[in-house]
């Protein structure tokens, strides 16, 4: 299949749990979830792009100039928290992440989490479902 996209309007269970996931992580930490979120899966890496992220105090200092140090605390964040993001998009994927990479852009107001996926993991999910079956369900 090479580079063929997988988007969630397939209706792909995976991936609309994985944009989830990703939403209700971002509603822990940052106190408010994204206005949208969509997944995509391509190539071995896992895509979730997140729009309207930012909370008032954030919109405030990037209204100010201020846009450098919402990216740092991000990245801080990001870093700080980097196993608990890798390990919730195992669990939904399947699969191993080898590498987590975030990045926030201004206008338009979007995050994007970029996930480096690795070998299927070999356990039982949900619904008896095994990593292999369900990285095979990403794939289809």
């Amino acid at each position: 299949m090479g580079t063929e996209e997988v988007s969630q309007r397939r209706a792909n269970p995976p991936l609309v749990e994985f944009s989830n996931t990703m939403v209700a992580m971002h509603r822990e930490h940052f106190g408010r979830g994204p206005a949208a979120a969509r997944a995509f899966i391509a190539d071995g890496f896992a895509i979730c792009v997140l729009t309207d992220v930012y909370t008032k105090v954030e919109q405030t200092l990037i209204e100010a100039g201020r846009l450098d140090h919402v990216r740092d605390t991000r990245l801080l964040h990001q870093e700080s928290l980097e196993e608990e993001y890798k390990s919730a998009a195992e669990a939904v994927l399947g699969r191993q992440v080898l590498a987590f990479v975030s990045a926030t852009h201004a206008e338009p107001d979007v995050e994007i989490e970029v996930y480096l996926l690795g070998d299927p993991i070999d356990s039982a999910g949900e619904n008896g479902a095994s990593g292999e079956s369900r990285a095979a369900a990403l794939a289809d």
